[in-house]
């Protein structure tokens, strides 16, 4: 998951209130002392970090809960508020017919990105064109070539072409009857003169409706001067952080372009083509804190299964029923939307598995998936007739023993039980759905 340590630090703090007999300004300033030694260790700046654990403490200290709220609910409130404050406001895209220039240094990731972004917009309906305008990098060209065929958009470019600003210019009369155009553009090593004159050329050319920075979240704090020094040169309208799975600095990066005004806008959480997601303080922030980011699994839900197919699924559990069909295609939903461990911190259950136990649930899904391949219809559709002769069929036809087999039924089982007595429980249901319309599960 995205900046692990630092959710994990700050996971452990709120249980230390939740597990309080009683909230006093001892347990406040101690939860105080960890939220700043877990803000620190992830980079964020030592003032900014000061600042927001003092207003927590303020707050803490001198608010009286709300009505129906206890006292832990209350402070547990409060850090989650002053953390999204830190991060700004979100920055909306809309899905329209517009024109992306991306901007950045070499090695942060804007060509990978620019293909990212490319998917994102596919993904919802629009037509996508991108342009190879970095004039300068060898096999820029053919990278970003690469990235398209496996989007599946075009793109346009002239290798071997030096003017940047003439490749743009034929790219957008190129593309003139798609919705999306983004331009790839070229990086330095560092915000020398010749790039931002090259840069205000190519902007001039292209006329864009956003100029997207895309930084590296691994330089941690410096991506604040970047992003200063960028929006100066070529008035950036947003920032796209990639690489923030894995950086112990990301909390730096994303708190230090936050503090300049620039709105960030994507984050890039993974190496694949879809890991590339909207950033919204307040979503981000829920997740982080495990309490779940239930809007996000349903947009990533639809966007890989068909909706007439996840109604039909939908009603069929309700009603009870829920045979091997179904959790196949359930079970394809799921790896379809990514590793189990961002589903599963979407859902707040972020630290109910260790890293070893959460694969190993993905490789046992994985081997579910195989040996449901070598069933029959019959056998899929009514479980049941599923005996010992058939058992060992379907082991020899997978290449797994029977006993594995037999642990696919009883997990089978146990979901259908599972299911029935949701389906009966009115309670739990209204529980679910309160939960679905606020977009946050409960700690």
């Amino acid at each position: 998951m995205v900046l692990d340590n630092l959710g994990k630090s700050i996971r452990n703090t709120l249980k230390k209130i939740a597990k309080a007999s009683s909230v006093d300004e001892k347990l406040i300033k101690e939860v105080v002392r960890d939220l700043q030694r877990a803000l620190l260790m992830a980079d964020v700046n030592v003032k900014l970090a000061l600042k927001l654990t003092k207003e927590v403490e303020r707050r803490a200290l001198n608010e009286e809960p709300p009505p129906g709220k206890s006292a832990r609910e209350h402070v547990i409130r409060i850090i989650y508020e002053e953390l999204v404050k830190i991060l700004g406001e979100p920055r909306e895209i809309t899905l329209k017919k517009h024109v992306i220039l991306m901007v950045g240094l070499y090695g942060q990731g804007k060509t990978t990105t620019a293909g990212k972004l490319a998917n994102y917009f596919k993904k919802r309906g629009l037509s996508v064109g991108l342009v190879a305008g970095d004039v300068h990098r060898p096999a820029a060209y053919d990278q970003l070539k690469q990235i398209a065929d496996k989007v599946g958009v075009p793109v346009y470019g002239k290798p071997g072409e030096k003017k940047a600003p003439k490749i743009v210019r034929e790219g957008l009369e190129q593309f003139k009857n798609t919705d999306v155009i983004i331009i790839d553009t070229s990086g330095r090593h560092s915000l020398e003169n010749e790039l931002i004159d090259e840069i205000k050329r190519v902007a001039k050319v292209a006329g864009a409706d956003e100029v997207f920075l895309v930084l590296d979240a691994t330089v941690g704090q410096q991506a604040g001067p970047q992003a200063k020094a960028f929006h100066d040169a070529v008035g950036i309208t947003g920032v796209i952080l990639t690489k923030l799975d894995g950086s112990a600095k990301g909390g730096g990066a994303l708190s230090a372009v936050a503090e300049t005004g620039a709105p960030i806008v994507f984050i890039g959480t993974g190496e694949h083509i879809e890991d590339l997601e909207k950033f919204d303080p307040a979503r981000f922030i829920s997740r982080l804190l495990g309490m779940g980011d239930i809007q996000s699994l349903l947009e990533t839900a639809s966007e890989v299964m068909d909706e007439e197919k996840a109604e039909e699924l939908a009603k069929r559990m309700m009603s009870g029923k829920f045979n091997l069909i179904d959790m196949y295609n359930q079970m394809e939903a799921m790896t379809k939307m990514g590793p189990l461990k961002k589903v599963f911190a979407m859902l707040g259950f972020v630290d109910r598995l260790s890293d070893e136990e959460m694969e190993e649930l993905q490789r046992k899904l994985r081997d579910f998936r195989i040996i449901m391949d070598s069933m029959t219809r019959e056998e899929l559709e009514n479980p049941k007739i599923i005996k010992s002769s058939r058992i060992k069929r379907i082991a020899r036809g997978s290449g797994k023993k029977p006993e594995d087999v037999r642990a696919l039924l009883k997990h089978y089982n146990q979901s259908k039980k599972a299911i029935k007595g949701f389906s009966g429980n009115r309670k739990l249901q209204r529980q679910l759905m309160k939960q679905l319309e606020s977009g946050q599960f409960n700690i």
